[in-house]
């Protein structure tokens, strides 16, 4: 199982977030993943990082397909890859129809759809065809006596930049496992995994080309080798609240949907009630404590053995840590141990249809 670690989207003490980074790399982690809301963008700091860092993958988690047209998203790509001397993998997803149409003032149709077409274009561009697509959403080049097919003027460091598609709803999962080089993954609880994408993900892998290898399945978690007690699993709880009750309209709010599927529908519906009338604590202090624990990596490390073995079980492949002892040496260390359990569990099998 991969070692990789997840930025948060604060923006604060980024300069000391890199030198951790790099030791970090130093301790055995082999990515970094930095995300992109309504933040600052993903791009300019994996560039900060691909200068700072020398043998460690780098991803984004996620850029979303709505905000940049499919060639601008290929060329960022490509341009990540060639700056990092071929480590960048394009994580790209959705988000949802309140940061798209609220903040970026686009609107928020056909996702799964337009999704399909924006990694074939991104392929496409970066065997430097000349680009001709004519698809549902994207139509390249436009009709007209000024449009002509051009292709990518630099030559990529590889043809194939590895796609991990965010997803969480049944079509996009399943999309995820017929098109994407990886599926990343948010709130994933093992224990129910199996009942609530497995079917999706059967149908995807049924359709992958074999070509492009096992599926990668990454999940952020956050992480420390201590006793789970309420302030260091506050954090955790605050952020599921976020998500769960104001990441989303109130209509429209993908994670609250997947933890009702999870089985939690009275909670989703009072977390989601509360956050949004700004009880943010209330909500925080409604999220299940078997939901809180089921979706981190927190405890001695026997504990820390099982849930990995929990994680591997439900196919995972990369494991997204988020450290979150107090002080920097005690992240370090962590991350050290955490690579030494991860070394002693072995591979994790693929997931293929039948699983």
């Amino acid at each position: 199982m991969r070692l990789g670690i997840q930025l948060g989207y604060s923006g604060q003490g980024f300069a000391d977030a890199v030198d951790e980074v790099v030791e970090f790399e130093q301790a055995g982690a082999e990515l970094v993943v930095v995300p992109e809301a309504y933040s600052f963008d993903a791009v300019s700091q994996l560039g900060f990082l691909a200068a700072r860092t020398r043998t460690m993958g780098l991803a984004s988690g996620v850029m979303q397909t709505f905000t940049r047209t499919p060639t601008l998203t290929a060329m960022t790509a490509a341009g990540l890859d060639y700056v990092s001397g071929g480590r960048f993998s394009l994580g790209l997803g959705a988000s949802g129809p309140q940061v798209i149409e609220g903040f970026h003032g686009v609107r928020y149709d056909a996702p799964v759809a337009r999704t399909r077409e924006i990694v074939e274009i991104c392929r496409r561009t970066w065997r430097r065809e000349a680009l001709v697509f004519q698809g549902e959403h994207y139509r390249i080049p436009l009709p007209g006596e000024y449009g002509k097919p051009l292709k990518l003027i630099n030559r990529p460091v590889r043809e194939r930049i590895p796609i991990l598609l965010a997803a969480m709803g049944p079509r996009n999962v399943a999309l995820a496992a017929e098109i994407a080089d990886g599926w990343q993954a948010l709130f994933l609880d093992p224990r129910a995994a199996g009942r609530v994408f497995g079917e999706a993900l059967a149908d995807g892998l049924a359709r992958r080309d074999p070509e492009l290898g096992p599926l990668d399945v990454s999940v952020p978690v956050p992480y420390a080798l201590a006793e789970p007690t309420p302030a260091l699993l506050g954090p955790h709880r605050a952020q599921l609240a976020l998500y769960l009750g104001g990441m989303g309209a109130r209509k429209r709010n993908f994670s609250n949907d997947l933890i009702r599927r999870y089985g939690y529908p009275r909670a989703a519906e009072l977390i989601q009630e509360l956050y949004l009338s700004g009880r943010k604590a209330e909500a925080a202090a409604a999220v299940p404590d078997d939901l809180v624990a089921a979706t981190c990596l927190v405890g001695a490390p026997d504990e820390i053995r099982r849930r990995l073995d929990d994680l591997a079980a439900a196919g995972v492949t990369t494991i997204l840590a988020s450290p979150l002892a107090a002080a920097r040496a005690e992240r370090v260390k962590d991350v050290t141990a955490l690579r030494q359990l991860l070394d002693d569990a072995g591979p994790t099998p693929p997931l293929s249809a039948e699983r």
